[in-house]
């Protein structure tokens, strides 16, 4: 892999053994120095983010990760478990992996399992899913003092803050990236 590749966003590298993500990016340029690049990287296994710059000339080995498609299954103590749609044998994700995602799936979903080693290590959503609210407190007519906000519990059990004009039984969009409301469905 080519020093300039790392400057795109999404860029799956081998570093320290274990597969990267190229989030963030910069080239940098000084004076009687050798051009770098600076990123910011998140391990794929541990999900921990660093800093690294890449220097000009450094040899950067691209990760072969690979993705199949699975369907969620269910969730319990153990982790998340998913079913791949080719071979129909049970994919078992751990907590610390599925912990952040199994909020914004519904059973049967489809998502996209990453993997590396032959080894699952992560997992794509879809970018915004519709979800409906189980449970959020009236909205108040006047109440802005938080800046019109409420919590609001959906299908799958977590909670997202939602416009005080959302009530219980209506469909919202969830952008699955930050966890915020984008509109109504």
């Amino acid at each position: 892999m080519d020093f300039s590749d790392l400057k795109t966003k999404g860029v799956i590298v081998l570093y320290n053994g274990q597969p990267h993500e190229v989030i963030w990016s910069q080239f940098v340029r000084m004076q009687q120095r050798k051009p770098v690049i600076q990123t910011k990287l998140r391990n794929l296994v541990t999900g921990k983010v660093l800093d690294y710059s890449f220097k000009s000339g450094e040899k950067v080995e691209e990760a072969e990760v690979t993705k199949q498609t699975a369907q969620y299954q269910y969730n319990d103590d153990s982790g998340a478990h998913f079913m791949n749609n080719d071979t129909y044998e049970t994919i078992d994700l751990p907590k610390e992996i599925a912990q952040d995602k199994v909020g914004y799936l519904k059973e049967g979903e489809n998502v996209t399992m990453k993997y590396f080693d032959g080894r699952p290590i992560s997992l794509e959503l879809p970018i915004k899913v519709d979800l409906k609210v189980k449970d959020t407190p009236p909205g108040i007519r006047g109440d802005t003092s938080k800046s019109g906000n409420k919590p609001a519990r959906v299908e799958t059990g977590a909670t997202i803050q939602v416009p005080l004009f959302v009530d219980s039984g209506d469909v919202i969009r969830v952008d699955t990236r930050t966890g915020n409301y984008v509109s109504r469905a």
